[in-house]
């Protein structure tokens, strides 16, 4: 009975000594500035390649040098390299706005990537693979997360208080509040990491396209920094609107491909190449359906009926579902309407993706398929990756989406911003990638979008756009993966001035 009463008071001492310990941790706090080197080897397009791996934050400062936020970023530089002055650096953003630098980086262009299988779809166990087709062969790469995505956060004022919601609105969540604070970011990485003479490139995806755009010209007059190159990866608008007749008719050639990649269409378009279908649908966009919406309700009756026959024939759709749209087709009714009768309805980013509905009624899909399926292998793998592969330990969550909202979309210059940078930096060129079966940012948006951007016409042979058969992360599909990283390889070393060459017109 005694061995007993010991053996209890030994238990309640070690359960109430455990009960202490666990209220004994670190305070959930980020580190304002600090990093972490990993070494490694790959093989990137049969050739061995070593580069290290850094991970940590770097802070925004505010015009009197106090630290406001702090971002975190992931830094790749190849390591057998012994100059870096004439090394391309590709600074990367994704979009949201309120998106992680996870997609582009585990899945596009750097060294590790997804485990998914060849067309995109998650496999388990979660985690990451060598990315075979990376272009750290040419460029070395930082991955730059915007405050409150990913590890970044805002920091406590000088009274140790939040800002308020208003003023880190103005600070940070914007169009014009980011480019200002990113654009200081950035010329303090190039400058830390002695990159001022390497040639320099960025490449955004979906907004992030809005925020390089932006920057490219912010860099060049608030911090005297010029850029040789701008990826834009399934671009938004970037402040070049498309409205009425033209947004409307810009969504038909997406439809087809999309109807295509399901087999809706009549037996005659499927048996075309989707190469050699969409320029027919293109130029009827242009030379008849845009005209035909531009007079709305004073078409005629038997011009409405032959357009609608042929918008129909177009997108899989039937031409009763065209009339009683009035020739216009909203993406939400295509994506629930395509594959109705097959009980499926199909995804808004890629449209390769199919989803089931609760009923099979209704004019929009319960949900998107493709961005549940996307989370499913990005959440675990990039918090594997920086934890175990790179060896950056926090117990800060990492935001794949942060709270910036309300974004202040005002004054949204973005695009004529990059016609300005392009038009004062000739070595400046632009290259546009695009998914066919993207319906949040269609592939037409996007030409029309590189239509637009110098209306003058004399920097053509500086634009240049890139399509893929998958959707707005095009690079999740193996055979494009390789496609648009090589893509981006030539467009680095075609933009690379050669040796003598001025920068002048």
């Amino acid at each position: 009975m005694k061995l007993l009463k010991k053996f209890s008071l030994v238990v309640c001492l070690v359960g109430a000594s455990l009960s202490s310990a666990s209220f004994a941790v670190n305070e959930r706090k980020l580190v304002v500035d600090e990093q972490q080197t990993t070494k490694h080897t790959t093989k990137i397009n049969g050739e061995k390649i070593k580069y290290s791996a850094t991970t940590g934050t770097q802070p925004v400062w505010d015009e009197e040098g106090k630290p406001t936020a702090s971002l975190f970023y992931t830094y790749y530089q190849r390591t057998d390299i012994k100059e870096n002055s004439k090394r391309p650096l590709l600074i990367s953003f994704n979009g949201g706005p309120g998106s992680a630098s996870v997609w582009m980086h585990v899945a596009y262009t750097g060294p590790r990537v997804l485990n998914v299988d060849d067309e995109g779809y998650p496999l388990q166990p979660y985690g990451v693979k060598t990315n075979p087709y990376s272009i750290l062969d040419v460029a070395d790469i930082v991955f730059v997360n915007p405050v409150n995505t990913g590890y970044s956060r805002v920091l406590p004022n000088k009274d140790g208080k939040m800002p308020s919601k208003e003023q880190q609105k103005k600070m940070f969540f914007g169009v014009n509040a980011d480019v200002k604070y990113l654009a200081e970011w950035i010329t303090t990485f190039v400058t830390r990491n002695n990159r001022w003479r390497s040639p320099k490139y960025l490449i955004g995806e979906s907004y992030g396209t809005t925020r390089v755009s932006g920057l490219a010209l912010a860099l060049q007059q608030r911090q005297w920094m010029y850029i040789n190159g701008v990826i834009l990866v399934s671009p938004t608008d970037i402040g070049i609107k498309r409205e009425g007749p033209v947004k409307a008719a810009n969504r038909l050639p997406y439809f087809a491909a999309a109807a295509w990649y399901h087999k809706a269409l009549s037996a005659d378009l499927q048996a075309k190449d989707l190469t050699e279908l969409l320029p027919e649908i293109e130029q009827f966009t242009l030379n008849q359906y845009m005209p035909a919406l531009a007079k709305g309700g004073f078409i005629s009756s038997e011009e409405k009926q032959q357009i609608a026959k042929q918008v129909a024939h177009f997108s899989g759709l039937t031409v009763d579902a065209v009339l009683a749209n009035n020739l216009d087709i909203d993406n939400n009714f295509f994506w629930k309407e395509l594959l109705r009768d097959r009980k499926q309805t199909i995804g808004r980013l890629d449209s390769r993706y199919l989803g089931i509905d609760k009923k099979v009624a209704g004019s929009r899909p319960d949900y998107n398929a493709e961005l549940t399926s996307w989370l499913h292998s990005f959440t675990p793998a990039i918090n594997y990756y920086l934890r175990e592969e790179l060896n950056y330990k926090t117990d800060i969550k990492y935001n794949m989406f942060g709270n910036v909202h309300p974004w202040d979309r005002s004054n949204n210059n973005t695009g004529e911003n990059l016609r300005l940078a392009m038009a004062q930096n000739p070595y400046l060129n632009v290259m546009i990638q695009a998914g066919y079966f993207d319906g949040a940012t269609n592939y037409f948006d996007a030409k029309y979008t590189m239509w637009q951007l110098d209306p003058s016409g004399q920097m053509q042979t500086r634009l240049s756009f890139k399509g893929y058969r998958s959707g707005h992360m095009m690079y999740l599909r193996r055979e494009d993966l390789q496609l648009s990283n090589q893509d981006i390889r030539e467009f680095i070393k075609q933009s690379l001035p050669k040796q003598g060459q001025a920068a002048k017109y």
